[in-house]
């Protein structure tokens, strides 16, 4: 099937029967037109990264900057926020597959963010079918229908849809601008939004989007120069577009009011992505030889460094008029294991009875299963208020509180093999086109693979890196180590039903990823270059 394309755009990809949907010739031409005015500035603002990470492994230690005092003194409010988006106490997210995007909507949450980035393996057919499926939930078309004949489909009451495109980092191999790649997240937003936005604003909850991975203002700039353009040439007001941007790196937390203000007119507000901040964390400090993290399960949201920087999210949002989001617990039901899964259960509860308290006006789950447990806990402490915007925290926060990496210990044989196990397990997942994958009783994306090869990187150049029976980490110990949980993992997926073919990739690259003396930025970029 071949395709009606604007002068310049070039597609690479299969084009299967339906595709022509949403891949028409005036959606291609806003993302050629986006990625015209704003690519070259993309590529400055990925320079730039690079140019700060080498002043950091240099020592150079992360502050706020001079040059935006004015906006962090300054008396300024972010636009009002739109009805659809004041009651958010519970938000589910997951991938833009239909069953999930169904089950979702139909979860009982205030708010459900569908997922083009972390927890979608972004191969061609997931993305443009992805696009095929929202086109429909968002007009009440969308149906399922199991291999086990059971149908799904919309309630006639259903969550408020927000979206997350792909970050800066990531491209769209497959759409071509001029010969030269489309960012993956202008792709994203330009496609879903020019098909439904005015769409959604007739069924009464607007364009809302969640932004991923920013490690400063000026990409949130961008972002928001980017918004402008999308509304103009739709012919939409300007501040319809509302977006949550994720703080899920160590940069952007000193940043956090300066990113408020750039999106002030299209701002819905911040959420603390705690998964990708911690392997933010390591990566950035990945060469200072006194920073070494203890093993994940140590790291908690009680612990110093994150418990400052989640209050100081909730502290700038507040004083500037804009939603504070909790992130992620990843903590999932487990059906044959009562004792486990009220465990489990507990610790979700514990989450957002946190979450609540501190400020948060609401906080995300994992699974429909969980919904009703992490509502019971914000409506305790929020009664019939729809948010608590009102609620400011007191304190201090900078440098001196979130550059206090703490514990180092434990670092366990059992934590290792974890880390491992994990790795390659998500990986191999991905690979085969699923990019949310429950394990060992948690929901793990690509964040959580991040952390897990991340850590292991770490442990082995870190002269910190020891476990607590005394050994040091070393690539001698870890590589044995990858080919029996690979064995393991392999076992576990066997029994579930599912093929084993992108498995033993997946160990090779978690080894290249995890041993490597370079440390890769991004495992999803090599993983995505490998994809179809």
């Amino acid at each position: 099937m071949s395709l009606n394309l604007p002068q310049g755009v070039q597609i690479t990809g299969d084009i299967k029967p339906g595709y022509e949907s949403v891949l028409t010739f005036e959606a291609l031409e806003l993302v050629a037109k986006l990625h015209r005015a704003f690519e070259a500035r993309r590529q400055e603002l990925l320079k730039a990264r690079v140019v700060r990470q080498a002043r950091i492994d240099a020592g150079e230690m992360p502050d706020f900057l001079p040059e935006t005092k004015h906006i962090r003194e300054g008396d300024w409010k972010v636009a009002p926020i739109p009805p659809a988006l004041h009651c958010r106490r519970v938000e589910i997210t997951g991938p833009v597959e239909a069953k999930m995007i169904i089950n979702a909507f139909n979860s009982g949450a205030d708010s459900y963010m569908t997922d083009f980035e972390d927890s979608n393996s972004p191969n061609w057919d997931n993305q443009i079918q992805g696009q095929i499926n929202l086109y429909k939930a968002i007009r009440r078309e969308l149906s399922f229908k199991g291999e086990n004949g059971k149908e799904y489909k919309l309630n006639d009451k259903i969550a408020t849809l927000q979206i997350r495109p792909r970050g800066w980092h990531l491209d769209e191999k497959h759409v071509l601008v001029d010969g030269q790649r489309v960012g993956g997240g202008i792709f994203d937003f330009a496609v879903v939004f020019f098909h439904n936005a005015k769409e959604q604003i007739a069924r009464g909850a607007g364009p809302f989007f969640y932004l991923p991975k920013m490690e400063s203002h000026l990409e949130a700039r961008l972002w928001n120069d980017i918004f402008v353009m999308a509304q103009d040439h739709i012919g939409l007001p300007q501040g319809t577009i509302k977006a949550t941007v994720l703080v899920e790196t160590i940069l952007a937390t000193f940043e956090m009011e300066e990113i408020l203000y750039e999106l002030r007119n299209h701002s819905a507000g911040l959420n603390a992505g705690r998964w990708d901040y911690i392997f933010s964390c390591i990566k950035k400090f990945k060469k200072n030889k006194n920073f070494c993290l203890a093993q994940r399960s140590a790291i908690t949201m009680e612990v110093p460094f994150m418990r400052s920087y989640a209050l100081a999210l909730v502290q700038a949002c507040h004083k500037r008029g804009a939603p504070a989001m909790g992130g992620m617990s990843a903590l999932i039901p487990i059906k044959n294991d009562p004792v486990a899964n009220e465990k489990a259960l507990a610790g979700i509860r514990h989450d957002k009875t946190r979450d609540a308290n501190d400020g948060y006006d609401g906080g995300w789950v994992a699974h429909p299963g969980l919904v009703p447990i992490a509502m019971e806990e914000f409506v305790k402490v929020l009664g019939d208020k729809k948010n608590q915007f009102e609620k400011q925290v007191d304190g201090n926060f900078g440098p001196a509180q979130w550059l206090d990496f703490k514990p180092e210990t434990p670092i366990t044989e059992a934590g290792l093999r974890n880390n491992i196990n994990v790795g390659i397990h998500y990986l191999g997942s991905w690979l085969a086109g699923n990019g949310c994958v429950p394990i060992h009783n948690l929901m793990e994306d690509a964040a959580t693979a991040e952390i897990s090869r991340s850590q292991v990187w770490q442990w082995v150049v870190s002269p910190k890196g020891i476990l607590d029976d005394g050994r040091k980490v070393t690539e001698e110990m870890v590589r044995p180590m990858i080919a029996e949980e690979l064995a393991k993992v392999k076992v576990t997926v066997s029994a579930q039903g599912e093929d084993t073919a992108t498995y033993d990739q997946a160990a090779v690259i978690f080894d290249k990823m995890s041993l490597t003396p370079d440390y890769p930025e991004f495992l999803t970029l090599p993983l995505y270059e490998a994809m179809a």
